[in-house]
């Protein structure tokens, strides 16, 4: 079948191992039909512009965590605000207190899902080792004057990243979370 046959408003059926979709094909202009100029190569990334076929990436989900085996990983003790344990967990380095949490049940809410637009995964850092942090940006400041119970060491455990010499670090959650829902939703209680 020639590209000049093809009807541009005919929807594609069955790629070959992908599933249906409802497609326009729209022809190549007569000017770009080598598959090597910089119109079809910039037009088709991801695509044959002879096969036209879908190529794909495994699938990953947002804030993904992998265990440690046990022992090898960095602690964190995440305390209530009453000082007392809630549960000692452990991570990989570059894994976020956010992620954490939910991987291992802890009570930390994330309502924006670590987008840094709320303040409902505010943690207080010891200060032992929230002088190994980095700076919290604009950003995270803005989200942090919002936070209920803020204190010195405040940050949101969306930012907070780990690495070695955060081994054994303490995050106490806040009694309660700052949640600015259109309903008018109160604070709970952790």
């Amino acid at each position: 079948m020639s590209r000049s046959s093809v009807n541009p408003l005919r929807p594609l059926s069955v790629l070959k191992h992908s599933r249906p979709i409802s497609s326009k094909i729209l022809p190549i202009p007569s000017t770009s039909r080598n598959p090597t100029s910089p119109f079809v190569r910039s037009s088709f990334i991801g695509l044959s512009a002879r096969s036209r076929g879908l190529h794909t990436t495994s699938v990953r989900s947002h804030g993904e965590i992998t265990r440690p085996a046990p022992g090898t990983g960095i602690k964190v003790h995440f305390k209530d605000a009453k000082g007392n344990n809630v549960k000692t967990i452990e991570g990989n380095e570059g894994d976020d207190l956010l992620s954490l949490a939910h991987e291992y049940d802890v009570d930390l809410e994330g309502a924006c899902e670590g987008s840094v637009a709320c303040s409902t995964c505010h943690v207080v850092v010891d200060p032992e080792h929230y002088d190994m942090l980095p700076e919290p940006d604009d950003e995270e400041n803005d989200m942090l004057d919002l936070a209920f119970g803020l204190e010195d060491t405040s940050r949101l455990g969306c930012q907070v990243k780990l690495t070695k010499e955060l081994d054994g670090m303490v995050a106490t959650l806040p009694s309660a979370t700052r949640n600015m829902y259109v309903d008018g939703a109160k604070a709970r209680t952790h």
